[in-house]
């Protein structure tokens, strides 16, 4: 499933507190501060099952890097102290309302076809001891299936501005899954000449390597049932 180009960078919109790093990477290709990627995400994911073994969604754990995560709770709270979940709610609404624009950056495939999500559910935000943040969020298959074969499931950002990377302790989990289920994570190829220099001159022109440069650096988890 192909999404839509975007011109303007998806997550500075997320908050209003971000609109400074927006401002920041807009002056960038002045300024040459900021170079491409510009946020950048661990990512953690579940794959939920249904009592009939059918898969029924996706659950999301993305943290955010130090600089992100510092412009993303910029002027909430006390100095010095953790923010709660309930203060950061209303941001996580705003997060994941912003991110259905973009197709919440993931994709689900099961024999080479494109799967269909619903509305997220069961979102938040958490600030850690480390001052990362983390969304948490919930993509609900609009139709459950067997994962048979394989189901894949890939989290990127086409034009590479926002780099995510799968957890290298715990990237996928299974959660109510019938036995035998297995998965995996299959990593990217390395780039080849012609890529490494596009991602280099988009390096000095503070710009995208182009539509789908992402997919190639992204990892693919693979779910499959017997």
């Amino acid at each position: 499933m192909r999404r839509k180009p975007h011109s303007r960078p998806p997550w500075p919109r997320l908050s209003r507190s971000v609109a400074a790093l927006a401002a920041a990477l807009l002056l960038g290709s002045a300024t040459a501060a900021a170079a491409h990627p510009h946020v950048f995400v661990t990512a953690k994911e579940t794959v939920l099952f249904g009592p009939d073994g059918t898969v029924t969604g996706v659950r999301a754990a993305w943290t955010f890097d130090d600089m992100y995560s510092s412009f993303v709770i910029q002027g909430l709270g006390d100095p010095g102290q953790l923010l709660t979940p309930e203060q950061l709610a209303p941001l996580a609404k705003t997060n994941v309302e912003s991110l259905a624009e973009f197709g919440y950056f993931t994709v689900a495939k099961l024999g080479g076809h494109a799967l269909a999500f619903g509305e997220p559910v069961d979102y938040s935000l958490a600030e850690s001891p480390d001052k990362l943040v983390t969304l948490f969020f919930t993509l609900p298959l609009k139709v459950p299936v067997r994962p048979v074969p394989a189901l894949n499931v890939s989290v990127y950002d086409p034009t590479y501005f926002v780099s995510f990377g799968m957890d290298d302790h715990d990237p996928v989990r299974l959660e109510g899954a019938p036995p035998g289920c297995s998965t995996s994570v299959i990593k990217p190829r390395p780039l080849d000449a012609s890529d490494n220099q596009k991602l280099s001159e988009a390096f000095f022109a503070n710009m995208s390597p182009g539509q789908d440069f992402g997919i190639k650096l992204s990892s693919k988890v693979m779910v499959a049932c017997p």
